[in-house]
């Protein structure tokens, strides 16, 4: 794997300790080496046990990341060569290409999902950094003649230094969608990992890093299992934009702590997705959607189902068909063809959601209970899904981000009593409607406060199209030509040329 991984090559598996390979930081153009004393664990949640390693990174290393891509910024040429940029990000994309199986497979060994879903957010990676290496050469300004011979131009360049946090549930995805547009851009990047994933992240980034043409400085990447390295980084004013995928709640500590130097925020924060069922739908064919939008990634992630509401006119046929759907999902490893959901991502969570399952039978009705399958390795992070029906719009379970396969049902009267219930929440990233009528649907989608609205699908993302959160989902968008604002500064020149 060259300098970024140390250990066995791909023939030997990243199970056997002895071989096990260790993700290392890059900071200012070389891979740092490993430290016995800071080295942690990456675990496989299929099985419980170490799959890799990570070294923590120290906030001196750290520091000299931030240094190094601020010396890089002002120094190189980077962001005023938009032909290299675009030239670049292709190839990069190309090599990620090369290497797509490879990558899959360490994915589905750290994080648990699917197969399936893994292959898809590496083919999705690959599309966005395609889709941005065009961008790169497309960003335009304009100029007006003010007066005759008195010109104003207006000029977007890139803004600096971008850092970027990076969660573990689509390590690749949530990498890429930032890296991207902030390289289309020009900026220099600082990347914090998540060290669930850590193995997989450094196999991307050195897809992206052996270009020679990359100026020293202009990438860095570290990994730490604390939160230190991003409260310096959102702390730093030498730090230009954060970009951060994660829960509304540290979304919000970050934007407190980027409040002094009024650092620019991209934040995609929580959701609490509704998927709205009219009563004119095929039961059957919401169902079959509405499953893998609630299941995929195990629940763990922010567009995911995780409230339907259905009308009360087919509530009791669709009760039966949801409970039915969700009983059939097939826990298993993720790189077993037959398995229809994976692994959650520890077992620290596996019991949260055991708890909140338990404790929503006190204000709920629990009409199907998640269980821990006793088919499948005891030390993993399995968990069948969950459905808790409700009529309460201030309980836990429908106000609050729950993160897993937990699926709360609610039923409304008509068209306006759906709005309310679906708005009803301090969230607004994700939601879909179900029905044959689409006059109907568009009504109701204009009224709807999400960033996202899917008619009879869900979880339909695109490179080319813009997502992100109303309220406290977030700021600012991913995604799309939109994408690169939260990169770019708008300058004005004036220029008298009489």
């Amino acid at each position: 794997m060259g300098h970024a991984l140390q250990g066995s090559d791909r023939k030997s598996s990243i199970r056997e300790k002895r071989n096990m390979k260790t993700a290392l930081n890059y900071i200012d153009g070389i891979w740092c080496p490993a430290s016995a004393e800071r080295t942690g664990a990456c675990i496989n949640p299929a099985t419980g046990e170490p799959a890799a390693h990570y070294v923590n990174a120290t906030l001196p290393e750290i520091e000299a990341a931030i240094a190094g891509a601020r010396h890089c910024f002002e120094s190189s040429t980077w962001s005023s060569q938009p032909k290299l940029r675009s030239d670049v990000l292709r190839l990069f994309a190309d090599r990620l290409e090369a290497r797509k199986d490879e990558i899959v497979d360490v994915l589905v060994e750290l994080n648990g999902k699917l197969r399936r879903e893994a292959e898809g957010e590496v083919l999705a990676g690959i599309s966005e950094l395609r889709y941005y290496a065009g961008l790169a050469r497309n960003l335009f300004g304009r100029v007006l003649e003010i007066e005759p011979q008195i010109y104003s131009m207006i000029e977007r360049e890139a803004i600096g230094v971008a850092a970027i946090i990076v969660p573990w549930n689509a390590p690749i995805t949530l990498l890429v969608r930032s890296l991207a547009p902030a390289l289309a851009a020009g900026c220099a990047v600082v990347i914090k990992a998540a060290h669930q994933t850590a193995l997989v992240h450094a196999m991307v980034v050195e897809c992206l890093v052996q270009d020679t043409r990359l100026p020293r400085g202009l990438v860095q990447s570290f990994v730490e299992d604390g939160a230190d390295g991003a409260k310096l980084l959102c702390a730093h004013v030498e730090v230009d934009v954060i970009s951060f995928t994660g829960s509304t709640q540290v979304g919000k500590l970050i934007a407190g702590s980027t409040a002094k130097n009024l650092t620019r925020l991209s934040l995609e924060l929580g959701g609490k997705a509704p998927a709205i069922v009219l009563p004119d739908t095929s039961i059957a064919d919401a169902v079959r959607g509405i499953v893998p939008g609630a299941c995929v990634m195990a629940g763990q992630m922010c567009t995911a189902i995780s409230r339907v509401l259905v009308h009360e006119s087919i509530a009791e046929g669709f009760k039966a068909a949801l409970v039915e759907g969700l009983r059939q999902i097939r826990v298993g490893p993720g790189q077993l063809a037959a398995s229809s959901m994976g692994a959650l991502i520890d077992r620290r969570n596996q019991q949260r959601l055991l708890d909140e399952v338990q404790s929503a039978r006190e204000t709920c009705e629990v009409l199907l209970a998640g269980t821990v399958p006793q088919d499948l390795p005891r030390a993993g992070a399995f968990l069948t899904p969950s459905l808790i029906a409700t009529q309460d719009l201030q309980s836990h379970f429908v106000q609050d981000e729950i993160f897993g396969p937990v699926i709360t049902l609610e039923t409304f009267s008509d068209d306006e009593d759906a709005l309310t219930r679906a708005n009803a929440t301090r969230y607004g990233l994700a939601s879909s409607i179900w029905t044959n009528d689409f006059k109907r649907a568009r009504q109701i989608a204009r009224r709807l406060k999400f960033g996202n609205v899917w008619i009879n699908a869900h979880n339909r993302l695109f490179a080319e199209v813009e997502t992100g959160g109303y309220r406290e989902s977030g700021l600012g968008r991913l995604h799309g030509v939109d994408g690169l604002s939260d990169f770019l500064e708008t300058k004005h020149v004036y220029m008298p040329c009489a």
